[in-house]
């Protein structure tokens, strides 16, 4: 499982021009579940993606995780992330999840999301998005679950 963090200022999803997720301060998560992932492994990801340290405390380092700033956490499916591209022009997804399985545990983080943080939204899971964000920073971080 892999999860991009993007810091962001606001950032928000649509779908068919239809607003379905927005937050403002805090962290946008693009998730992407490989075909080996376990809801273990989700659960772990989750924990990690909550507590990295990548907002400034009051010295103004990156001292602070999202639990303690309090901030939203807007998470979108991303089965791109999967993709493998050492080799040749054009992606492979052998190793992404089938879909059925993926929004099993897109679902599965997202509800223990919702569980162990007070401000989560989401895109929609294998629709056509539109995402929209103002990265602070900029910071991105991959975290990956292997």
């Amino acid at each position: 499982m892999k999860a991009l963090l993007q810091r962001v200022s606001r950032a928000k999803v649509t779908v068919d021009n239809q607003l379905v997720g927005e937050i403002g301060t805090g962290l946008l998560v693009f998730l992407g579940v490989d075909k080996d992932d376990t809801p273990a492994i989700t659960e772990k990801l989750l924990q990690k993606v909550l507590s990295y340290r990548i907002f400034a405390d009051e010295a103004g380092k990156m001292n602070l995780g999202l639990k303690e700033t309090q901030g939203g956490l807007l998470v979108v499916s991303q089965f791109t992330l999967s993709a493998e591209t050492h080799k040749g022009l054009r992606p492979g997804f052998s190793s992404a999840a089938e879909p059925t399985k993926g929004e099993l545990l897109y679902n599965h983080f997202l509800t223990s999301a919702k569980a162990n943080h007070p401000q989560v939204a989401s895109g929609q899971f294998g629709a056509n998005m539109q995402v929209e964000l103002i990265n602070d920073g900029p910071v991105t971080f991959l975290l990956e679950s292997k």
